[in-house]
């Protein structure tokens, strides 16, 4: 059985939280809504993007081993291993500055301003 008594407390902190958010965005807060969805959409994106960037590292790390297995000779080893390197520094460039782009966009979607 239901105690009827029990739910009007709960019922009542709803209201209230209710009646507090209609005050927070007559104030102007509703941008702060916005921005929190478009953080939390900003954070996936990014999410997603690193998760892509370290596969296509870990792929080229395989690929790396596999070479470096198979390699006749020292010169060849450390040519390799160059290469690897080079890759790497390059890789992790471009990924900073997607980074890097995709949040100042997100800062300016939160604001709900544009790059211009």
């Amino acid at each position: 059985m239901v105690d009827k008594d029990a739910d009007t407390p709960h019922k009542a902190d709803a209201v209230a939280a209710s009646d507090t958010l209609a005050q927070l965005q007559e104030a102007g807060f509703t941008n702060m809504v916005g921005m929190g969805t478009a953080w939390l959409e900003s954070i996936n994106e990014m999410s997603a993007e690193v998760l892509s960037f370290v596969a296509d590292r870990v792929k080229e790390d395989v690929k790396t081993q596999h070479r470096m297995m198979h390699c006749k000779n020292v010169s060849e080893l450390q040519h390799i291993q160059a290469e690897f390197i080079q890759k790497a520094i390059d890789q992790y460039q471009a990924e900073t500055g997607k980074l890097v782009e995709m949040s100042t966009k997100s800062l300016l979607r939160g604001t709900g301003k544009t790059a211009d």
